[in-house]
């Protein structure tokens, strides 16, 4: 028998507890493998990566730096096909009142609109996407407070 997968809309809030977030605002990104997370600040020194994720303009930014001792470097190809190497970090994300260890790298998506990407590497086996959804994990999360 089939475990049944949750339905998740193109984009939702979540909370990253491993970094201190709550509420932020992420796109559900079938095309991308891993998980993306926008910096504004990240610093390697003493074998350690200092990280500062969101910006101002984000109401979920605290502005608070958070310190990785592990971490890799990973070479992305980026949708316009254009390679680049990012710092990849271990964290997690509660969705539908669960939360997922996953990795995320670390990227400027200053111009972006939404700072969070959740890739395949989250998604697969765990969730169905409908495009004309939005917020089914927060909504939820919202109806259970109540």
């Amino acid at each position: 028998m089939k475990k049944q997968q949750l339905i998740i809309g193109r984009k939702d809030r979540a909370d990253l507890p491993r970094f201190g977030l709550a509420g932020v605002q992420v796109k559900i990104d079938s095309g991308a493998y891993t998980s993306t997370i926008h910096c504004t600040k990240v610093e390697e020194a003493d074998g350690r990566l200092e990280v500062v994720f969101l910006d101002k303009k984000d109401e979920s930014f605290t502005g608070e730096k958070v310190v990785f001792e592990e971490f890799t470097v990973k070479k992305v190809r980026s949708s316009s096909g254009q390679s680049q190497f990012r710092y990849k970090v271990k964290g997690n994300i509660t969705l539908f009142g669960k939360k997922y260890n996953t990795e995320f790298t670390l990227s400027r998506r200053t111009k972006m609109r939404y700072p969070v990407l959740l890739g395949r590497k989250l998604l697969n086996k765990r969730f169905l996407i409908d495009t004309s959804l939005a917020d089914q994990s927060w909504n939820a999360k919202t109806m259970e407070r109540k």
